[in-house]
């Protein structure tokens, strides 16, 4: 289809083609005027938008390269191979059997996966719940989950989703920073799956803060924030008995301080660790001096960095399978599950493994 432009569509673009040609020739001016080997990479990116900046310094960071050549060597050595769904996150590792007792070097060699993929994946593995249990159980110790129905073991958490009750996992998360100790990670194993959507994303942590805001990410670089789980009592389970509520406040700590920056304990690096649900957005405060900030300041700065982690340069995606397990870091990670398959059945079964308190060392993170 073909039209005939306006005279002042002519004119429009007349204009447009000159005004182009005039601002190439004084940027090409201006850039003759730095050496760019001065320039720092750094000044590149605007200051407001470094997604692109923080990918690139996390992958050069891992050498430029999805996966250490000592980690694909030992790949290669059992016979394994790597899928890689992102740039610097997210690995599926086919050819692997979890069902029956994977022996202490496949363990590690999936551990270590996990400490520079940040999530891995596994295809066709139909656990049982004491399947899964055990594979867990070779991770550390478990977490049981206080706030939703177990599995026939009670250290699976039953995540089921249908036409009676939708999917409410959509929103950007790392798990339970409502705990003192929150899980250093969590094993999910897709037993029903929907017949299309359902799929969960994954964010670098990492990356995220290399890209943060040169001056954000100093003004939160020794802030700290109460987490609680009002949310699984209130807002989910309206109408509860006000005994039990507070009997399980007393028995489960309600509101722990955490890091907005954190070390992770194995690998040094730096993560924004933040759950918009659990934090008290008005709750930041100054690590060194106890003092809190103003409501106000609190909260933007909470805003400001809830909309880090969802831009999809740190992004992968897992489309599940049955049969699929996914593993992340909740160190290093944060997820989302997408609700786009309604009213379809869809059933999780997850077991979290034990972690440890958040910390954060300003003398690692130099290193970031």
């Amino acid at each position: 289809m073909t039209t005939n432009p306006t005279p002042e569509q002519k004119n429009y673009n007349v204009i447009a083609v000159k005004t182009a040609a005039r601002l190439q020739e004084a940027r090409l001016a201006i850039r003759s005027q730095f050496d760019p080997e001065e320039r720092p990479r750094e000044k590149l990116f605007p200051s407001h938008n470094r997604p692109g900046l923080g990918v690139a310094l996390e992958y050069e960071r891992m050498g430029n390269r999805p996966v250490s050549a000592e980690l694909q060597a030992r790949a290669e050595g059992f016979g394994f191979e790597f899928e890689h769904l992102g740039i610097t996150i997210g690995t599926v590792i086919h050819n692997v059997d979890l069902k029956g007792t994977p022996s202490e070097g496949v363990i590690r060699f999936i551990r270590d996966t996990l400490l520079e993929r940040k999530v891995i994946f596994f295809r066709d593995q139909q656990l049982s719940e004491t399947e899964q249990v055990a594979f867990g159980r070779r991770f550390g110790d478990l977490d049981a989950f206080p706030f939703g129905p177990a599995g026939e073991d009670p250290y699976i958490l039953a995540i089921r989703h249908g036409e009676k009750n939708p999917g409410t996992e959509n929103g950007w998360h790392t798990d339970v920073t409502w705990m003192e100790c929150p899980s250093l990670g969590s094993i999910a194993q897709c037993v029903v799956v929907p017949p299309v959507g359902g799929d969960t994303l994954f964010s670098d942590s990492h990356a995220c803060t290399l890209g943060l805001p040169a001056a954000l990410k100093q003004r939160i670089q020794h802030l700290h924030g109460i987490n609680d789980y009002r949310n699984f009592l209130l807002a989910r389970k309206p109408g509860l008995p006000s005994e039990l509520v507070e009997t399980i406040k007393k028995e489960i700590p309600f509101g722990v301080s955490h890091p907005l920056l954190r070390t992770h304990p194995e690998t040094g690096k730096t993560a924004l660790y933040i759950h918009g649900g659990f934090l008290r957005h008005d709750s930041l405060y100054d690590e060194r001096t106890g003092e809190p900030l103003e409501a106000a300041e609190s909260e933007a700065i909470v805003r400001e960095l809830l909309q880090q982690h969802p831009r999809p340069e740190y992004v992968c995606r897992f489309r599940w399978q049955p049969g699929s397990v996914a593993f992340w870091d909740n160190r290093a990670v944060q997820h989302y599950a997408a609700s786009d398959y309604y009213p379809h059945r869809r059933l999780l079964r997850r077991v979290t493994v034990s972690g440890d308190k958040p910390f954060y060392d300003a003398a690692i993170a130099e290193s970031d």
